[in-house]
């Protein structure tokens, strides 16, 4: 479920252009690593792989992934916010 906080222009602290980082996280067996980048880069075309970073759990069992976009709107984050939270092989994303 994705939540949505409501601010008015003058609230919103993010100015854009703006790297932003996003959080993805799926099971490591899973294709998740993937999914998230095939959904930045819908969002994101000229998006540079060198800007995602991934990392194994402790365990070996979950796969976080940290994409930084340039982000040039509130409404291109609040896409692929969306289109993160609608794969069902990422557990989370923040």
């Amino acid at each position: 479920m994705l939540y949505y906080v409501v601010m008015d222009e003058q609230e919103n602290p993010l100015k854009f252009p703006c790297d932003f980082p996003i959080k993805a996280m799926g099971r490591i067996d899973s294709a998740c690593e993937a999914l998230a980048l095939e959904v930045i880069r819908r969002h994101v075309p000229d998006f540079d792989p060198a800007r995602m970073h991934s990392r194994a759990s402790r365990n070996g069992n979950y796969l976080s992934v940290t994409f930084t976009v340039r982000a040039t709107s509130r409404e291109q984050l609040d896409a692929i916010y969306r289109g993160l939270t609608a794969c069902d092989e990422l557990l989370m994303v923040l």
